[in-house]
């Protein structure tokens, strides 16, 4: 565990859904119905309940409940958290690399501001857009640690970011994407 100015992030090897944190987010697609991942964990371990709570938000007329790079928030059905934050990270396209990376920047942000919202002091975060939408995990390990990490040096109220990773190497690059945050910023 790291402490930063206003909260800790902690790394653990593990599955999302067995987390003890007051808000989950659920690497989301734009539907909001369940898929694969991380995504098929969470609606299966948090039951039918979560579905209706995704179908009972506004879709456009392509049937999307949350646009890339943003977030929505239900409550977690089964899950022993209070609220899964829904956050629909970018597909990685190399021509679009720079869009790829300032969505998931931003979708970390909603992301803690949503938590913040719901009076949430921890919450639990998966390697968004790493899967089957094909970012770099170098990269966003980078872009995850360096936006957790500056949120909580300038604002208060959550007190532990905890990155949930699946897979020993998502947590390796994640541990060296923190360790080189903490060199380059001295905290």
């Amino acid at each position: 565990m790291r402490q930063f100015a206003h909260g800790a992030v902690e790394l653990v090897l593990g599955n999302i859904v067995d987390q003890q944190t007051e808000a989950i987010v659920n690497a989301a697609n734009t539907k909001l119905t369940g898929g694969g991942g991380v995504d098929g964990a969470i609606h299966r371990a948090a039951g039918s309940e979560l579905k209706e709570l995704c179908l009972q938000l506004p879709a456009d007329e392509k049937g999307r409940r949350c646009q890339t790079g943003h977030v929505q928030t239900t409550t977690a059905g089964k899950l022993s958290a209070k609220y899964v934050i829904h956050a629909v990270g970018p597909y990685y396209n190399e021509q679009y690399a720079e869009k790829a990376r300032d969505q998931l920047r931003q979708v970390h942000v909603l992301a803690l501001q949503a938590a913040l919202s719901f009076n949430c002091r921890s919450i639990a975060i998966p390697a968004i857009s790493t899967g089957a939408y094909r970012f770099p995990i170098t990269d966003a390990a980078k872009i995850a640690i360096d936006t957790v990490g500056r949120f909580l040096n300038s604002h208060t109220g959550i007190d532990l970011v905890r990155f949930v990773l699946y897979k020993q190497g998502q947590f390796d690059t994640f541990q060296s994407a923190l360790d080189a945050w903490q060199l380059q910023t001295g905290r």
